[in-house]
């Protein structure tokens, strides 16, 4: 779909977006390119997201923000409708978060992933996995791929981003 003519808002979610949010993350699971979130998770959780809502489509795209620890969080949960990809939308999704951690004053955000180059081009850096012992600790030993985990680490430091300015 040509997004050039839609009308696309990043906004922050809202409750009633929550079963939209899991039936467009539930087409990326069944890919395995997205562990799975339970509809209880997304409520509850529904504070950290954002959604791409396009008139006429509705919830187009999501993204979260995960608080991690004093300086750090978690771009997580990263989807958009394979309709609308090359749209720039989830671009400007992770750009809304990036934002929102330089609003909270968080030094860095980080995503795993198996796009690493998504990432790298919004000026990401792969590291190691076990550069970020919060997120190991706290979720990687829970998750079913833990002993065959395939994705990449990346990092922003929102440190080298001026107040105010959007992210790279």
């Amino acid at each position: 779909m040509d997004c050039e003519h839609c009308e696309v808002q990043i906004r922050r979610a809202r409750v009633s977006d929550a079963k939209s949010i899991k039936k467009l993350v539930d087409r990326f699971v069944e890919q395995g390119e997205l562990l799975p979130r339970p509809l209880q998770e997304v409520y509850s959780r529904i504070r950290e997201f954002w959604v791409a809502d396009d008139s006429t489509a509705g919830v187009i795209g999501c993204v979260a923000l995960q608080v991690v620890w004093e300086d750090l969080a978690e771009v997580r949960t990263l989807a958009v409708n394979p309709d609308f990809h090359s749209g720039g939308i989830g671009r400007k999704l992770v750009e809304v978060t990036l934002g929102e951690a330089r609003r909270l004053e968080l030094q860095k955000v980080f995503a795993l992933t198996n796009v690493p180059f998504f990432f790298k081009k919004l000026g990401f850096v792969e590291v190691p996995m076990d550069s970020l012992p919060q997120k190991v600790y706290f979720d990687c030993i829970h998750c079913p791929k833990v002993d065959h985990c395939d994705e990449v680490a990346v990092v922003y430091d929102c440190r080298r981003m001026p107040a105010g300015a959007p992210p790279a």
